[in-house]
């Protein structure tokens, strides 16, 4: 693999681009406080625009390293930050990477994690060469698997009460997608 860091990408819509700390109240206000967005993910809803901004100096510390892949998503119109995109493993031994993401929820609906994620796939296989691509989401989200299929990923099973959310304090089944480089370029 070719591993180049992140990159920033454009779409027509959208600015792929990497964090900075003064990203920290945009993204505070538009996603990182509401707990609808994170109502399906790992951590909970900041409390305070603090914790964003500690969060934003973790990340930010990591672009140095080349196989760091984790971009702001940008609206070109508004010129604000209104969501994240990010590869949150990597198996350098398969070639394999999964991909994780988050939107701001007045952009729900209008196609822009489509945007967004296929232009991260394009780069990840055309440009990194990785071999597959995984994604999952929390059943009770359908939205997202919905991101993932418009993306050409394919359903491939249930992982049953494989995650555990902090919004809920319970287990929740995980819905498993997976593109690969010969799926890509068939496209």
């Amino acid at each position: 693999m070719n591993h180049v860091g992140t990159q920033q990408l454009e779409t027509s819509r959208l600015i792929l681009r990497k964090f900075r700390i003064e990203d920290a109240p945009i993204m505070f206000q538009n996603w990182a406080n509401d707990p609808e967005v994170t109502r399906y993910v790992t951590w909970l809803p900041h409390g305070k625009v603090s914790v964003t901004q500690s969060l934003l100096e973790e990340w930010t510390a990591r672009y140095s390293e080349p196989d760091t892949y984790h971009w702001c998503i940008v609206d070109k119109n508004r010129k604000e930050a209104i969501g994240d995109i990010s590869v949150v493993r990597i198996s350098e031994r398969d070639s394999c990477c999964e991909i994780g993401y988050c939107l701001s929820r007045q952009f729900w609906g209008q196609g822009i994690m489509t945007e967004a994620y296929s232009a991260v796939l394009k780069f990840l296989f055309e440009t990194v060469g990785f071999h597959r691509v995984e994604a999952k989401h929390v059943d009770e989200n359908p939205a997202s698997g919905k991101v993932m299929k418009k993306c050409g990923m394919l359903f491939e099973g249930i992982s049953r009460k494989a995650i555990h959310l902090l919004s809920d304090q319970s287990y929740h089944d995980l819905e498993n997608y997976a593109i690969l480089l010969e799926d890509w370029t068939a496209k």
